[in-house]
């Protein structure tokens, strides 16, 4: 038997970005693998303006992440683990910065700068949500009280 091919086109973008708006969220993704448990996880990931991730990482030597944007810009932070700033940059689709690899244990989140932005993201399976360890407990959980003022806060640094 002969799997289908999955080709990444401008519709695909779109499409994601009309799905994200939609989401309470304000972020979609659209999986490539084929289950969490797959050891390689590939996916295409929409971000609207207003969507908060709270900083995290991933503990797990393996979990090294790779984004590269496809549409629109993201501004990306990576902290220190006492929560202070040490790298930000804005990755835009045509732009100068196109995608980042953050290595396992390094604390980060981004930010949606305009609408219909959307990355490829990489990392190795499989999927196993986030320890406390790996929240930042620095950072308001997402629905908390605090996290429009956090939010705020780091888009103000883009």
């Amino acid at each position: 038997m002969t799997e289908s091919c999955n080709i990444i086109h401008v519709a695909n973008l779109a499409d994601l970005s009309e799905q994200a708006k939609a989401s309470p969220r304000l972020r979609k993704n659209l999986n490539f693998h084929v289950s969490d448990t797959a050891l390689c996880h590939r996916l295409l990931n929409a971000l609207e303006p207003g969507t908060y991730i709270q900083p995290h990482c991933h503990l797990d030597p393996e979990k090294a992440e790779t984004m590269i944007i496809l549409a629109g810009s993201i501004g990306l932070l990576i902290f220190a683990a006492d929560g202070s700033v040490t790298q930000q940059v804005i990755l835009a689709a045509g732009g100068e910065n196109l995608g980042i690899t953050i290595p396992a244990g390094v604390f980060h989140s981004m930010v949606a700068l305009e609408s219909g932005s959307v990355f490829f993201e990489s990392k190795a399976g499989p999927y196993v949500a986030l320890s406390a360890a790996e929240k930042a407990g620095w950072a308001p959980a997402e629905g908390d009280p605090g996290c429009s003022e956090f939010l705020a806060e780091m888009c103000a640094r883009f």
